[in-house]
Formats: structure tokens, sequence, C-alpha cells
């Protein structure tokens, strides 16, 4: 019986935080992008590496403030929109009860159900309003209430990413006078970070992780190369 049971036994594990980990990614993916490349691009123009670093920090200052307000307005907007959706669904299954039933029963019916299985549903959401509104929210519209501290956590999160992605390309030229060699190293540290950061993004969001992190890492070193070779030629 227990080697039974421990055939049996099945405990499922789904990941629970695809917001953090879409805002992390976020963060991080411009965060080591594009500091990465403006410093790279100055790199081809200019030999004094406290120019560089200081153009790096403003850019790092700016971009979090800019990212984590993006996030946190997208976050508001998606509460608005849901409210908004909440209050019209309210409204429709009182004043147009009919249309609400048979939008149930459209939906039932795409499950596979039949007209006669898909009748005393529609009658027990129908004798529960807030039921059936729920019912109407996630399976018509395909929404999920958000989380109240979704805007501000968002921001945050998106923003101290974007910082922590920042600081990665910038560090060397923190550390060393020359701007030849803290490139070259600058160079190797980003690529190495965009690489294991595209591999664990793609275990996150189901992409192969090795595609993932190729593609990441080609993608930010041909930002950065194309961003030197601007400034090498212009200056």
């Amino acid at each position: 019986m227990e080697q039974s049971a421990q055939k049996t036994a099945h405990v499922e594990k789904h990941f629970t935080a695809p917001d953090v980990i879409r805002d992390i990614v976020i963060g991080m993916a411009d965060g080591l992008t594009v500091p990465f490349a403006l410093a790279a691009g100055l790199s081809g123009a200019v030999s004094v590496t406290t120019l560089i670093v200081t153009a790096g920090v403003a850019e790092i200052a700016a971009g979090a403030i800019a990212m984590g307000l993006g996030g946190y307005l997208a976050a508001r907007t998606d509460r608005e929109h849901y409210f908004a959706e909440l209050e019209r669904e309210r409204t429709e299954v009182v004043e147009l009860p009919d249309r609400e039933k048979q939008e149930v029963r459209d939906i039932l019916t795409q499950w596979g159900l039949t007209q006669q299985e898909a009748e005393p549903v529609i009658r027990a959401l129908s004798r529960d309003p807030r039921r059936w509104v729920d019912f109407m929210m996630k399976f018509e519209l395909g929404l999920e209430e958000p989380e109240p501290k979704r805007a501000r956590n968002s921001s945050i999160t998106i923003g101290l990413s974007y910082i922590a992605g920042g600081i990665i390309p910038l560090a060397p030229y923190m550390l060393m006078a020359n701007p030849v060699t803290a490139l070259i190293i600058s160079v190797v540290v980003t690529l190495i970070a965009l690489f294991i950061f595209g591999f664990v993004k793609g275990k996150f969001t189901g992409v192969k992780p090795w595609k993932s992190a190729w593609q990441t890492t080609v993608v930010g070193g041909l930002a950065a190369g194309v961003a030197f070779l601007v400034a090498k030629f212009i200056a």
C-alpha cells in the first residue's frame, strides 16, 4: 500500500510570481544593454574615464527613473482597466442578463460542453451575480484583479533591476583609469552577464535557455558595437 501511495503521489510546482520576474527582466535587459552601449560608444569618442563614468551614472539614474515610472503607469493602467471592465460587467448582468447568459453558453460550448450540460451551469451562475461577474471577467475577458500594490512594487523592481544591470558594464570604468582596458573588461564582463541573464530569463519564461542566452548576448553586443563605431566615426 505504501509503495502504491508513493507511486501515485504527485506534487505540482508552479511559479507564482510571474509579474516580479517580468519586471526584473524588463529592468535588467535595458539596464545591461543601454549603459553598456553608452559606455562603449563614449569609449570610442573620449579618452577620460571620469567622463564616461559621469555620463554612465547619469544615464543609469535617468533610465531607472524613466523605466520605473513606465512600469508604475502601466500597472496603474491595468488596474484602472480591470475595474472599468468590472463595473461594466456588473451593469450588464443586471440590465442584459439574456445576452450575458448567451455569452456564458458560448464559452461553455467552446470548452466542449453540450447545450444540455451548459444549462445547469448557467442557471447556477445567474443565481449568484458576484460569481457570475467573476466568471465573465476571467473567462470572457481574461482579466484577473491586479494586486493593490502592483504599481508601486513594479516601479521599484524595474528601477532597481535597471540600476543593478547598469552597474555591471560601468564598473570597470569606475575602477580603471585607462578607458581602453576598461572597455575590454566591460565587454567581457557584460557579455558574460548578458549570457547568464538570457539563460535565466529563458528558464523562467519557457523559452529554450541556451537560445535565449545567445539571443540576449548577441543583441547586447550588437548594440554596444554599433554605438562604439558610430562614436568613433563621429569623433
